[in-house]
């Protein structure tokens, strides 16, 4: 049983077409894959952009509250100090 050359030649250019049909069809989904991953990459960068912003603009609010605050300690040693000398007058007035 001999294989005329005709078909022979055919089989490979067949082959050929399916084989480039094949990688058309994934080229499609590939592209819309490598556009959603840069998209989804370039919201991330955006997002870390917003979001190191915001923290910068909390950190500066949060030093200007630490300027800012009472001086608590101070307070509570001079309270400390007049009632020491209101107990002390008080002791030596009677």
């Amino acid at each position: 049983m001999t294989v005329p050359e005709a078909s022979v030649a055919v089989e490979p250019e067949r082959l050929r077409g399916t084989v480039a049909t094949n990688f058309a069809e994934f080229k499609g989904p590939l592209a819309v894959l490598v556009e959603q991953s840069n998209r989804n990459k370039e919201d991330v960068q955006r997002l870390r952009a917003e979001t190191e912003k915001d923290i910068a603009e909390l950190r500066t609010d949060v030093e200007a509250l630490k300027k800012n605050r009472w001086p608590l300690p101070a307070f509570s040693v001079l309270a400390g100090m007049v009632g020491a000398a209101a107990g002390a007058a008080a002791l030596f007035i009677r």
